[in-house]
């Protein structure tokens, strides 16, 4: 019978799914796709349904009905809107034509167990049904036009779009870079900013399609592995297609974003059940680029903030972080009161300009603090005799790399042993400074190429544009050495 093998894998009185005696079964069909080509369709059902099944692992199930069942595939990332880009379908078992309209739990632990949600749902018009390859055009109210599936295995398909994609849409982009604020000061013009907290932790941008994401750092690395928490959020947003701006922070017992602790992550490929229970991440997300095939970039940023809280993103592991539009100074006091690090405004009626640092967006610390290029360090004395004592840093400016000052304090013993290894690797043979070092720093250095950025933390600018009092913060992989440039 065409449900055998349907029935075979249920329990009708553990899952809520419908499960029909064999003597209720349709006239007899294959279990198996087989040739119909020729067949008329007249007479026989054309509906459709894709339910979402969130098991195991979140996938889209598209079911078409052929004689009395609905045969079935299970595509992971969905029906593809772009015909440059094919998606995998597992071919499954036959369904009972009632599956059509079923939405539930299934238990944990049955086959399947999991949410169902019907997604889509409509008629299609049959234009070829072989063993190998069915084309056929779909009218729902989510997803319209010709696709064909076509088997490249056993039980193993392809479904490709036929048609060109939807008016209007767009693929996900995969290579900008985020936005950049520039050191400012409190706008005159207050109601035309909003204001958002500066978290003290490592800019991301976290594309999402098909209930899968692709965390990105600022430099155009993909570290999704690092970050193995932030999965759910694919599953949250589920077959929308979004690209996130965010920060990935780590907070510390006080409830404060801690750059430190988040550097027990940062380099960390596949972190361990240890680590994640010590040191968890929350991605804090402020903007919206990419939605549901269309980019947001021209948008205004309080089009883009009024359509990032429309996904109600909230999760263990992620939130949206609220914005203040007006009142600038009330922000500033209370995050100088509450020891964050200060404060980034926008203007509300500013595009965004990916890779570019702006002043539409401005940023007031309360921590003075910067990223610096490592060029070279200078051996240490007593405990350190032989190893780092200082490293020798630099800004960017319009002729070339300058020097910045040097800094020896801040570090763990772990933290100079990694520094050893790194810059071990990079030594070269003379200064790669644009400018002159000071002889009693330059005496003994030992130099690298300009390759590795790190944070500090300093107490204002010398005169002569040297840091005063700077302590290490941490190794910043995030960052492209060309961005760090004197503001």
């Amino acid at each position: 019978m065409p449900l055998d093998t349907y029935r075979a894998k249920r329990k009708p009185a553990s899952t809520p799914e419908p499960v029909p005696a064999p003597a209720d079964d349709s006239p007899p069909g294959p279990a198996e796709v087989v040739d119909h080509t020729g067949d008329e369709q007249s007479g026989r059902g054309n509906t459709f349904v894709v339910q979402e099944h969130h098991a195991t692992a979140l996938h889209w199930d598209v079911r078409l009905e052929r004689d009395g069942v609905l045969v079935s595939w299970a595509v992971p990332k969905g029906l593809p809107l772009d015909p440059a880009t094919n998606h995998l379908a597992k071919q499954t078992e036959d369904h009972p034509l009632s599956y059509a309209t079923f939405a539930g739990d299934i238990p944990k632990g049955q086959y399947g167990g999991g949410q169902v949600t019907i997604w889509d749902s409509g008629t299609y018009l049959l234009e070829k049904w072989a063993p190998g390859e069915v084309k056929v055009v779909l009218s729902g109210s989510r997803v319209s036009g010709r696709y064909v599936f076509f088997r490249t295995g056993d039980r193993d398909w392809m479904v490709h779009r036929m048609d060109p994609p939807p008016p209007g849409w767009a693929p996900l982009p995969r290579d900008l870079r985020p936005m950049l604020a520039t050191t400012g000061t409190l706008p005159a013009d207050d109601d035309a900013w909003a204001y958002e907290v500066k978290w003290d932790g490592v800019r991301a941008l976290v594309a999402v399609g098909g209930g899968r994401l692709t965390v990105t750092s600022r430099n155009g690395n993909d570290v999704t592995a690092s970050y193995p928490e932030l999965r759910g959020l694919g599953l949250q947003l589920g077959s929308r297609q979004v690209l996130l701006d965010g920060e990935v922070v780590a907070f510390n017992a006080q409830g404060r974003t801690d750059f430190g602790l988040l550097q027990a992550r940062m380099h960390v490929v596949r972190p361990g059940a240890a680590l994640l229970r010590s040191t968890p991440v929350q991605l804090l997300v402020f903007d919206l680029l990419h939605s549901g095939g269309r980019s947001l970039l021209q948008r205004t940023y309080d089009e883009r903030r009024a359509a990032l809280e429309e996904l109600g993103l909230q999760g263990e592991h992620w939130q949206v972080p609220p914005a203040f539009h007006g009142g600038g100074q009330a922000v500033l006091a209370a995050t100088r009161k509450q020891g964050l690090e200060g404060v980034v405004m926008k203007r509300r009626d500013s595009g965004y300009l990916p890779g570019r640092r702006s002043d539409c967006w401005l940023k007031v610390k309360h921590v003075r603090r910067t990223s610096a290029v490592i060029a070279g360090w200078k051996p240490g004395d007593g405990g350190r005799s032989g190893r780092i004592g200082s490293l020798l840093l630099g800004l960017h400016a319009g002729h070339g790399l300058e020097y910045a000052g040097h800094v020896g304090t801040g570090f763990s013993a772990a933290t100079l042993a990694d520094l050893g290894r790194r810059l071990e690797l990079l030594r070269r043979t003379g200064s790669p400074f644009a400018t002159p070092v000071p002889r009693e720093h330059a005496r003994h250095a030992v130099w690298v190429e300009p390759e590795l950025v790190c944070d500090v933390e300093y107490t204002e600018w010398t005169r002569d544009g040297r840091l005063r009092h700077p302590s290490f913060k941490g190794l910043r992989e995030d960052v492209p050495p060309d961005e760090v440039v004197r503001e």
